[in-house]
């Protein structure tokens, strides 16, 4: 049988296979260079006419992460990110076309764009049907989909309120909702799988003028902790708080409604909200490619801790022997500092409040009993 005899009737896994090793095994193999060449033309054909990708047995191994608001920012660096590394994504956001170029540029197997509105439950369905007929799994879950709103508490409007929390907040825990049964029943038993809720450092002290934004991204953080939580260990589900600094993205830009100062006395160059407008202004610290490369760390280290044997380790560019991820997990000198700054804080006053906290215990309390009994839940 000739090498072009060979090369029609071969199994799929074999044309894969002597895709890599024909050109290296040149000198040693009873074929001429000339006729390495002319075979693989054949294997190539061979590929093209049973729409075999090569890279796809690559993507199979591959993580698939499950990202919302990729249109921008760090929701579109961490996509192009990935994408690069080898992983598998589902991009999902309001308007599709927006990664047209990506769509073109990376195979099926590897990029589902997905439309989704985060406050509309039944394309949030839809998403994850879809996800579950392409990839058959999801690895990393990254609520990321969100914007800012700035304004005076009392000249908000209830609907701009409203809204923001619904895109913060509800949509986020109706993603989760959808996410913990896929994780567990749709992915391999025992691989479970990673939440990245998107917070912000405004998640865990708030500021001026943003009260709304940070009502939702203080209620994600809660709702975070929770789901932790409540997971069994069996299902070996995970889920974290990113809570990120100022970044260089449009979150002061095109992601931020600004509502107009409806009073005078907020428009004061000494009133805290027109201060923080002002430090809004200012150049960020952070940079959208580092925190995505800041994102992908975080999941090799959880994988590696986690142990999730049934996929092959991507290499990190970050350090994966940091042990055990934390639940609040700071991105940003600023976020980090900000953070420190106000849990010492909160430690400090327990501590010096601590004896008036115990006046309002009932006689019969045993203080000591107590202690050692909520050892048990926080441990």
């Amino acid at each position: 049988m000739s090498a072009v005899d060979c090369a029609q009737t071969m199994p799929d896994d074999v044309v894969y296979k002597l895709w890599w090793i024909l050109p290296w095994n040149s000198e040693t193999s009873s074929f001429s260079v000339i006729q390495h060449i002319y075979t693989l033309t054949y294997i190539l054909s061979h590929l093209r006419i049973r729409n075999i990708s090569i890279m796809s047995t690559v993507h199979d191994h591959s993580r698939v992460w499950f990202i919302t608001g990729t249109s921008q920012g760090i929701g579109r660096a961490l996509l192009e990110e990935l994408l690069i590394s080898g992983d598998r994504v589902v991009a999902t956001l309001r308007n599709p076309t927006t990664l047209s170029s990506l769509s073109s540029q990376y195979p099926s197997t590897q990029l589902l764009i997905l439309p989704l509105d985060v406050t509309n439950p039944s394309q949030i369905t839809s998403a994850f049907e879809a996800t579950k007929n392409h990839f058959g799994r999801i690895d990393v879950l990254v609520n990321n989909a969100g914007y800012g709103l700035q304004g005076e508490i009392e000249t908000t409007p209830d609907e701009e309120a409203r809204k923001v929390m619904e895109v913060l907040f509800w949509g986020p825990v109706n993603i989760c909702k959808q996410a913990i049964p896929f994780m567990r029943d749709i992915n391999p038993p025992g691989t479970g799988g990673l939440i990245l809720n998107v917070s912000t450092v405004g998640g865990y002290s708030a500021n001026p003028g943003l009260a709304f934004y940070s009502a939702g991204k203080f209620a994600l953080e809660g709702f975070t902790e929770s789901l932790t939580k409540e997971m069994h260990p069996k299902w070996n589900i995970k889920a974290h708080i990113l809570e990120l600094g100022g970044f260089r993205t449009e979150w002061s830009g095109s992601s931020m409604k600004n509502l107009p100062t409806l009073l005078s006395i907020y428009a004061s160059e000494d009133s805290p909200t027109e201060k923080m407008r002002r430090i809004r202004s200012e150049k960020y610290i952070g940079d959208p490619g580092n925190a995505a490369k800041a994102f992908r760390t975080i999941a090799e280290i959880h994988f590696q801790v986690n142990g999730n044997k049934s996929l092959k380790d991507s290499s990190s560019d970050g350090d994966g022997d940091v042990g055990k991820l934390p639940l609040r997990i700071q991105l940003g000198t600023d976020s980090s500092l900000i953070v420190g700054f106000k849990a010492k804080q909160t430690m400090e006053d327990a501590r010096n409040w601590e004896d008036f906290a115990a006046t309002t215990n009932a006689n019969d309390v045993d203080k000591e009993k107590l202690v050692e009994r909520l050892k048990v839940v926080f441990s």
